[in-house]
């Protein structure tokens, strides 16, 4: 088991440069290749990426300006930099006062994550038989007070940080796995709820 990572709020500012740096598909690849590797250089995650060492050079400056990674000061020497990832709890509260603009970054950002998120049901379903018990799909629908979706979210981040392995150091045979939880009032809206789809 990992430390848990520090929660990192996010303000409106963050927001839109969160929407410009996550936007670009190449510093998502960065960012996933150092979440399974743990440490590179330019030359490792452009080779891994097909990119060129310039381009992976800039996109891996602009994620550390977003304190997304950090150079490994010992490793580096001279034009070699070392960067790694840092394992941070990126959360942005409800009712954050924000610009139209930044407001318009945060719709952006969810849109993006929702795309990925998608594509992923896409795929669990799809790949659902083939996968050999990997895929597991569950929804539910429960009546909680505030108190208890409040505690639940958190039973469920402890669950994940006691899974969870830092990058570089994961188990033999393990695979990155995509988790999520989506908690949100139905209010009636929807069908009946399934409790366990597969």
């Amino acid at each position: 088991m990992v430390e848990r990572p520090e929660t990192r709020v996010l303000t409106g500012p963050d927001l839109k440069a969160f929407y410009k740096a996550l936007s670009n598909p190449v510093r998502r690849d960065i960012l996933s290749y150092l979440g399974e590797h743990g440490e590179a250089n330019s030359t490792s995650v452009a080779k891994a990426l097909g990119e060129s060492t310039g381009t992976t050079s800039y996109h891996l400056r602009k994620l550390a300006d977003l304190k997304l990674i950090a150079e490994i000061e010992e490793r580096s020497t001279g034009r070699e930099r070392w960067w790694k990832s840092l394992m941070t709890n990126i959360f942005t509260p409800p009712g954050l006062e924000m610009t139209a603009d930044e407001r318009e970054a945060a719709v952006k950002i969810g849109a993006l994550k929702m795309t990925h998120d998608l594509s992923l049901v896409v795929r669990a379903y799809a790949g659902y038989d083939a996968s050999e018990g990997w895929n597991q799909i569950y929804r539910a629908g429960l009546r909680m007070t505030k108190e208890q979706v409040a505690a639940f979210t958190e039973e469920y981040q402890a669950l994940l940080h006691k899974y969870a392995s830092g990058p570089g150091e994961h188990p033999p045979g393990a695979r990155q796995m995509a988790v999520r939880l989506v908690m949100l009032p139905d209010d009636g809206r929807g069908a009946a709820p399934l409790l366990d789809d597969m």
